[in-house]
């Protein structure tokens, strides 16, 4: 494994994880990683993915992980889901770079499997394997949360951001620390029916409907924050790609549970992490 700094075109230094296969890479594989989550967590995945013949990068989003300068506070930090994006695009154009000549594909994770949609070089994307991934709008939220997702948007985020400078998820046991930018952009997407193109317009509908890359989606039947149909909405905004959506149950893989973090442990490794493979290489047939 290789970490090294990456300077965006806007001037952000975001920290960048890779994984070379033994051999002749397969293709190339971005992990976006989900809302409040570290490229750690991904690590396993991505160093058994590339025992299996791929190049596989993971990254921190900026202001956030290993992304969050020595010294700097997240109240500091300038950062929205658009910069996010940008930093998206900038991991993709350094894994393409690596290998021009190779498919290069996504799977994201949660938000990692949204931010591709405002992606502006989604033609160097070959595939996208959207795993737990859905629209965040809280009607469309599993039950449970549901319960409790309207005192989130409309008392803690708005209390915590305005006297903390940031969202401070991780002491309040709620998705991780995150810049206010961030969060609060992200409210206005789940108080939204259409998510992040009904709160941004037609800029952001048109950015959707212009990627043309495959898109298979894993929805999870026991994900304790998105649904089949927040899945399905999802991959509704993604109007002109061709897709496919695949649903999975613990059982398929001879689990208790999966959730919404599940797929990616260590636990998966025999049983579910195959079949995110088999479903790689249907993305991009050639590399069967």
């Amino acid at each position: 494994m290789k970490q090294e700094q990456l300077r965006t075109p806007d001037g952000a230094q975001i920290t960048v994880r890779s994984w070379d296969p033994a051999g002749q890479p397969h293709g190339s594989v971005v992990i976006g990683g989900a809302m409040g989550v570290r490229q750690d967590y991904y690590a396993p995945f991505a160093g058994w993915l590339a025992a299996q013949g791929w190049r596989v990068t993971t990254f921190d989003y900026r202001g956030h992980g290993l992304s969050l300068p020595e010294g700097q506070a997240m109240r500091d930090v300038d950062a929205d889901l658009f910069d996010w994006a940008r930093d998206y695009e900038a991991v993709i154009d350094h894994a393409h770079a690596a290998l021009p000549q190779a498919p290069l594909h996504l799977i994201g994770h949660s938000l990692g499997a949204q931010l591709p949609g405002l992606l502006r070089n989604q033609h160097k994307v070959a595939g996208l394997l959207s795993v737990a991934a859905g629209s965040g709008y809280w009607r469309e939220n599993a039950p449970r949360l549901k319960r409790t997702i309207w005192y989130f948007w409309w008392v803690l985020v708005p209390l915590a951001t305005r006297l903390c400078g940031y969202f401070p998820g991780k002491r309040l046991k709620k998705v991780g620390d995150l810049p206010k930018g961030v969060i609060l952009q992200w409210r206005r997407w789940c108080l939204d029916p259409r998510y992040s193109v009904g709160a941004e317009g037609e800029q952001v509908r048109r950015q959707y409907a212009s990627a043309r890359f495959p898109l298979l989606a894993l929805s999870i039947t026991d994900d304790e924050l998105m649904t089949l149909r927040g899945t399905h909405s999802l991959v509704g905004l993604y109007e002109n790609a061709q897709h496919e959506v695949v649903r999975l149950a613990p059982a398929d893989v001879q689990q208790r549970r999966l959730g919404h973090f599940g797929a990616f442990r260590a636990s998966q490794q025999a049983a579910l992490w195959p079949r995110m493979l088999q479903w790689l290489h249907t993305l991009s047939p050639a590399t069967a």
